[in-house]
């Protein structure tokens, strides 16, 4: 399994000048185009982008998952976001769980239709289109290239055939049956098998004529409740009817003259930005090198630091208080900083949960200058791989997530929303208060605890090595993960990055696993990247690039898309 999965090709960087889409899926891609061209802006393709990967690669995303959105606009360099990720059912109480025997040390099984939350991507797509499109074209026209790819069907593609089967095994290994019309004939689709999806089909259109009511109330709404109350779960139809998406002000940190924009809790936006604040402490980072010994020890000690916070802190703002101010204050970054010694590993600090997940992570540019980062996901792969009656998707198990820690911030409750992996971002220049923030990209990598370290490695690809986009997301990467059973911390590199260097780190006390190969690299994510001029070139000024109207783009070698533009 491990190796048929080599990096041989190189790609440039996409380069044009009206407008650009990145994704996981090439044909996903298209539709977004096809949006920019029919007179829709980035936030009315993203929605596209959104729906088409809904059908290509339905085990990583679909409407029964959550959204997130980031929006640029190009004309005032305001920047807003979407907070599209559900709650919990409002019976779901840590009483009940316990009710049922399962504890902290023994959760409900990952799959278990106790792990639903609400399905916030649908109203999330909706909310986009009207709070930030362009108004030339409806929510019908916006579904209908996703709609016709369902229909007609499309062939499966390589990475998606194998991510698809390896869901499908993992949950009958646990018992369960991939639900609905997300097989054929029993069986998961091989590359370039053509699958149709005429329930899925159904369920866009009802959403493009109806708008949210098609998915939160009547037929839709009721097969999802029937079908996890069938399966022991606790969702009602007023749970689903009461949903809404939230608007949110973005959090943002300044790295030398840029500034990173994240959305805020429950998403885990923080922990990038925590991240980066950090490591804006150790100023040898670029003369260190890429990949270096030096380089990956500082990087892993500031992500075990940013995610040990994280893990504590971070959680539904409704339900408690996150002190955002405090932990984004740079004296706090400095004091954190103050923990890493250079020639030893830092003995155990205790996060939180930690699962894998898949997800999807576009991006689109558009002419006016607007940029939509836009992240969807049914979490672990097809969730908890429960289908709702003709409806063609599965639904999220994003609960999974909750603690069931009596007084953690992350604790299960009624009606919450739990700690959120997935995270759209946005670069702009760190202007003076009074000026537009200018912006600079659009950017992301998914993949669970794998997207602020994502997030961080290419931007200082960019950054601190003058890479191109696609660069950045070709070079080889780091993950940092914690394992609950054996209570370490780990360190995955991709193979590419020298033998010396994780023996070095070996050395000075890390857990290395070293090289990860073939299908085992979607561990490290799947990222897509558009820049606005090429800032990230060390030959040219920060003043040349602001006044260059090309795009550039890259998109991750680790999945099956590509960016396009016109």
């Amino acid at each position: 399994m491990g190796t048929d999965l080599t990096f041989s090709s190189r790609r440039s960087p996409v380069v044009c000048l009206r407008g650009c889409v990145a994704s996981s899926q090439p044909l996903a891609s298209c539709i977004g185009l096809d949006v920019l061209k029919r007179g829709g802006n980035a936030a009315d393709a993203a929605v596209a982008v959104a729906a088409a990967l809904a059908v290509t690669e339905p085990c990583s995303t679909g409407p029964g998952g959550d959204a997130f959105c980031l929006f640029y606009n190009g004309n005032t360099g305001e920047i807003r976001g979407i907070n599209g990720s559900g709650r919990s059912p409002g019976a779901q109480t840590l009483d009940l769980l316990e009710g049922r025997g399962y504890t902290a040390e023994a959760p409900p099984p990952v799959f278990d239709a106790l792990n639903v939350t609400v399905p916030g991507a649908p109203a999330c797509w909706c909310d986009t289109v009207q709070l930030f499109g362009s108004h030339k074209l409806s929510l019908q026209e916006v579904l209908s290239g996703a709609v016709e790819l369902a229909e007609v069907g499309f062939p499966v593609a390589e990475v998606t055939a194998h991510q698809w089967a390896k869901w499908v095994a993992l949950l009958r290994e646990a018992g369960k049956e991939l639900g609905g019309a997300l097989l054929i004939d029993g069986h998961t689709p091989k590359c370039g098998q053509v699958f149709k999806n005429k329930a899925l089909a159904q369920t866009l259109k009802e959403l493009g004529e109806r708008g949210k009511a098609a998915f939160y109330q009547g037929r839709v709404a009721q097969a999802i409740v029937d079908v996890i109350r069938q399966n022991g779960g606790v969702m009602t139809l007023d749970d689903l009817s009461s949903h809404d998406s939230e608007v949110v002000t973005p959090i943002s940190t300044e790295y030398k003259g840029v500034r990173l924009w994240e959305l805020p809790p429950n998403s885990q936006g923080l922990a990038a930005l925590l991240l980066l604040n950090i490591l804006e402490n150790f100023p040898q980072l670029r003369a260190a090198g890429h990949n270096s010994s030096d380089y990956i020890h500082i990087f892993v000690e500031a992500v075990r630091l940013a995610l040990t916070d994280a893990m504590c802190y971070l959680g539904d703002p409704d339900h408690g208080t996150i002190p955002l101010q405090t932990l984004l204050d740079k004296s706090y970054s400095h004091q954190r900083a103050q923990h890493i010694s250079m020639d030893r590993a830092m003995e155990r600090g205790e996060p939180g949960p930690t699962t894998g997940s898949d997800t999807v992570y576009f991006c689109v540019i558009d002419s006016q200058g607007n940029a939509c980062s836009f992240v969807n996901s049914t979490y672990l792969g097809f969730g908890t791989g429960l289908v709702p009656k003709d409806c063609g998707f599965s639904l999220q198990n994003r609960g999974a997530n909750f603690s069931l820690r009596r007084n953690h911030m992350n604790c299960v409750a009624g009606g919450k929303r739990p700690y959120h992996t997935i995270i759209p971002a946005l670069l702009t220049d760190a202007a003076v208060q009074s000026e537009k923030p200018q912006l600079l990209a659009a950017l992301g990598v998914m993949g669970a605890f794998m997207q602020p370290q994502g997030h961080i490695q290419v931007l200082l690809n960019m950054l601190e090595f003058g890479m191109n986009p696609q660069q950045a997301l070709d070079a080889p990467r780091v993950y940092v993960h914690y394992d609950h059973k054996t209570e370490q911390w780990f360190v995955s590199l991709e193979e590419g990055i020298h033998q010396e260097v994780a023996e070095e780190l070996r050395r000075r006390g890390h857990s290395v696993d070293w090289p990860v190969t073939g299908h085992n690299r979607s561990h490290f994510g799947r990222g897509q990247i558009i820049t606005v001029g090429d800032w990230w070139n060390p030959s040219v000024t920060r003043q040349a690039a602001r006044t260059s109207r090309v795009l550039w783009a890259g998109s991750d070698p680790r999945a099956d898309g590509c960016a396009q533009g016109y």
